[in-house]
C-alpha cells in the first residue's frame, strides 16, 4: 500500500519544480523584450528628432534609464537599432509573399504581398513602435548618407532572399534560370523609386505609400514594353 501511495503522489511532486522552472524563462524573456523595445523606441525618437549622427549610445541608454552596457546587450551599435524596425517590416513582407497562392504569377505575387504588407503594417511594427515613428525613421534613413548606403546593402541581401523564394515557388534553380533575379531586380527598382518619391512628400503616411506603390507597380508593364512616344501623343 505504501508503494502504491508513493507512486500516486510522485508525479505531482516532480511536476511542481518543472512548472516553476518553465515559468521563469517566460518572465525573463518578457522583461528582456520590454527593455529592448524601450531602447528601440528611444533610439528612433532621438534619431528622428536630433539626427542619427548626433545621437550617442549614452543618450539612448539614459532615455531608458539603463547603462550603456545594457544597450550593447541588445544591439551591437546604433546602426542595428536604426534598422531593427525596417528588418521587421521586410520580414513581414517576406512572410506575406511566402503565403501567396502558388498559382499567382511572380510579379503579381510580389505586388499583392507588398500591398498587403502596407495594409497590415501595424501588425508588423505596432507592438514595438508606432507606425508614424517607423515612417519618420524611414525618412531619416533616406536622408542620411551612411544609413542609405547600408540600407542599399541590406536591400540587396533581401532581394536575393526574395529571388530564391520566387524560384522555389516556381520550381526553378535560381542559379540556372535568371528570371527570379530579374523579376526581383525590377521590383526592387520600383520600390526604390517609390521610396524616394514618398520621402519627399512632407507628412505623407502609410496610405500614401501604399497608393504610390500600387500606381508605380501598375506602370511596370507599360514602361518596359510600351512605346512612350505613341502613348504620349495619345
Amino acid at each position: 500500500m505504501k508503494t502504491a501511495g508513493a507512486a500516486e503522489t510522485a508525479p505531482r511532486t516532480e511536476s511542481r519544480p518543472e512548472s516553476r522552472t518553465a515559468a521563469r524563462p517566460g518572465l525573463r524573456e518578457r522583461k528582456k523584450r520590454r527593455t529592448r523595445d524601450a531602447l528601440l523606441r528611444a533610439a528612433l525618437e532621438l534619431f528622428t528628432t536630433q539626427g542619427y549622427e548626433r545621437t550617442t549610445v549614452d543618450e539612448i541608454a539614459e532615455a531608458v534609464d539603463v547603462s550603456q552596457r545594457t544597450f550593447f546587450r541588445y544591439f551591437p551599435g546604433k546602426e542595428e537599432a536604426a534598422f531593427a524596425v525596417q528588418e521587421m517590416v521586410e520580414a513581414h513582407f517576406v512572410d506575406s509573399l511566402r503565403a501567396r497562392p502558388p498559382g499567382e504569377a511572380p510579379l503579381e505575387a510580389l505586388r499583392r504581398a507588398v500591398l498587403e504588407g502596407w495594409d497590415t503594417i501595424s501588425d508588423a511594427v505596432g507592438s514595438v513602435v508606432p507606425v508614424e515613428l517607423y515612417l519618420r525613421m524611414f525618412r531619416v534613413i533616406e536622408s542620411t548618407p551612411a544609413l542609405l548606403a547600408e540600407h542599399l546593402r541590406r536591400s540587396a541581401e533581401t532581394e536575393e532572399q526574395i529571388a530564391r523564394l520566387l524560384a522555389e515557388r516556381e520550381g526553378l534553380d535560381v542559379d540556372a534560370d535568371p528570371r527570379p533575379r530579374l523579376a526581383v531586380a525590377v521590383f526592387g527598382a520600383v520600390m526604390r523609386v517609390t521610396s524616394r518619391q514618398w520621402s519627399t512628400r512632407e507628412g505623407a503616411g502609410p496610405q500614401a505609400m501604399r497608393e504610390l506603390t500600387a500606381a508605380y507597380l501598375d506602370q511596370v508593364g507599360p514602361a518596359l514594353t510600351g512605346n512612350w512616344r505613341t502613348s504620349r501623343r495619345a
